[in-house]
């Protein structure tokens, strides 16, 4: 690296500027000066968390027996699924992720219909294409179907059986109930007494996973009312489905959503341009947010919600504020104390402190990092590892001048003489946020893993100002000023 000052200076304010432009803009644009277009657009608004924000923590479970083993990746296969419906729900900034090996965890800052939220997380989404034959099941009414026992071929088509009537199979048994005065001996073979109705199982002729693309309208363009969702098959799905649709004129094949009816059409003819309409009483809410779950699949296994917690816009702001004034003090006494104890040295590092906050929250906006109490308290603790360096590097040049060297000697020896202890401390930092962030992740410790990425973070922003910044200031300004009264000015 380069030893001349102006040209570590000039690296520097560049720095500033990029990091207040940064730092005072909620959007980043650049225009093209040759053509006047758009050459970048970044949004860089602070993303506040949700303590900060308010929202809604959810926590959800697999919702199967504790002793029924999960597949491996399951749960991961889950949290996608939920982060993409819940960005198309139009739900930004939110953060889902893994809490063991049976839980998710989301958190939703900002959030007000969070009735909505929580339906659209929770619902499994399986959709089934059901052959009932010709029995006309009412919407809204509960099926079983035998998808999940046979399983499903690719894209979710399933084998159709040969069938001598209607698909739908039922094994009513009925029997005679003896009269009360009726003496029934004791040798006879004894017979049943009651009819017993064994639930109709209908044949799933395939699921959503065969969808290609789903797109809700408004349903003049199909003569009827309100709103449909309309989609496309996949091509291996739309042979099959015309095959299927062309041998089953006239008979009803049920649209089931998690095995609840939506619809019960009745097949008129043979649909091979694989394109099709769902149509029920759906509302433009309703029908977008079935359209979400459709296009993103189901999920591999199905969830419930296990706790709630709403935290009100009043109390997150309330913390906000209160975060701010505790930082700002903070910094304020800071500032007062380095410059009062190590004078014209603790100035320059007052202003490096000053530099590195800028740089610090430049980051912070830019990469779109989410901004929680405990990820600010990590920030504020990363200052202590610039002042900590600072303070080194000062007491080594004071004790240096004390033993009678040369300023400029005692400048070079004395960062030379603080930096092992510079870098083993602040290593020893990242270490421990590394362990910190991994236990986040692999337990859902959300506030571990935000203190511990802000902590790493700032540590190494305050070693580049410490090293960078301070020691190009400090040699200017020496250079500049040539004190003489070098115990005035370093408070030795």
């Amino acid at each position: 690296m380069t030893r001349n000052p102006y040209f570590r200076l000039t690296i520097i304010i560049i720095l500033v500027i990029l990091a207040v432009w940064v730092d005072s803009s909620n959007i980043l644009s650049v225009q093209n000066p040759f053509n006047g277009k758009t050459a970048f657009v970044r949004n860089v608004a602070t993303r506040l968390g949700l303590d900060l924000r308010g929202g809604l923590q959810v926590v959800l479970e697999a919702d199967l027996p504790e002793n029924t083993p999960l597949e491996a990746g399951q749960m991961e296969v889950a949290r996608t699924i939920l982060e993409n419906r819940t960005n198309a729900f139009g739900v930004s900034e939110n953060s889902i992720q893994l809490a063991g090996e049976r839980r998710i965890v989301g958190e939703f800052p900002g959030l007000e219909d969070s009735d909505a939220v929580l339906a659209i997380i929770q619902q499994q989404g399986l959709l089934e294409f059901v052959d009932t034959g010709s029995e006309r099941p009412p919407e809204g009414t509960i099926i079983q179907t035998d998808y999940g026992s046979e399983g499903a071929g690719p894209n979710g088509i399933v084998t159709l059986t040969p069938t001598s009537e209607a698909s739908p199979t039922s094994a009513p048994t009925e029997t005679s109930t003896p009269a009360a005065d009726t003496e029934v001996t004791p040798s006879a073979t004894p017979v049943a007494t009651e009819t017993t109705q064994v639930p109709t199982i209908y044949h799933t002729v395939m699921t959503g996973t065969s969808l290609n693309t789903v797109n809700v309208e408004t349903g003049q363009q199909v003569g009827t009312t309100g709103y449909v969702i309309s989609f496309t098959l996949k091509s291996d799905a739309t042979q099959t489905f015309a095959e299927y649709t062309g041998s089953h004129v006239g008979q009803v094949l049920a649209i089931v959503l998690d095995k609840k009816v939506i619809s019960a059409p009745t097949i008129n003819s043979k649909i091979d341009k694989g394109e099709g309409y769902i149509e029920g009483d759906f509302t433009v809410d309703s029908a977008n947010a079935l359209a979400i779950q459709l296009r993103y699949g189901s999920l591999p296994v199905p969830l419930k919600v296990v706790d709630t917690l709403y935290i009100g816009p009043t109390l997150g702001e309330d913390s906000l504020q209160k975060s701010l004034i505790a930082g700002i003090v903070g910094m304020l006494i800071v500032i007062l104390f380095m410059a009062t104890y190590y004078r014209l040295p603790g100035m320059v590092a007052d202003i490096s402190i000053l530099i590195y906050a800028v740089l610090a929250f430049s980051i912070f906006k830019f990469f779109h990092f989410t901004l929680t109490l405990p990820g600010i308290a990590g920030f504020l603790l990363s200052t202590g590892s610039a002042l900590d360096a600072n303070i080194l590097i000062f007491e080594r040049i004071k004790e240096e001048l004390r033993n009678g060297l040369t300023l400029k000697n005692a400048l070079d020896k004395g960062w030379t003489r603080a930096w092992p202890s510079i870098r083993d401390s602040n290593i020893a930092t990242i270490i421990t946020s590394l362990i910190l962030f991994w236990f986040g992740s692999s337990f859902g410790a959300t506030i571990v893993k935000g203190f511990s990425l802000t902590l790493a973070l700032g540590v190494v922003i305050s070693l580049f100002a410490a090293l960078f910044v301070t020691r190009t200031l400090l040699g200017l300004v020496l250079q500049w000023t040539k004190p003489t009264n070098l115990a005035r000015w370093f408070g030795i």
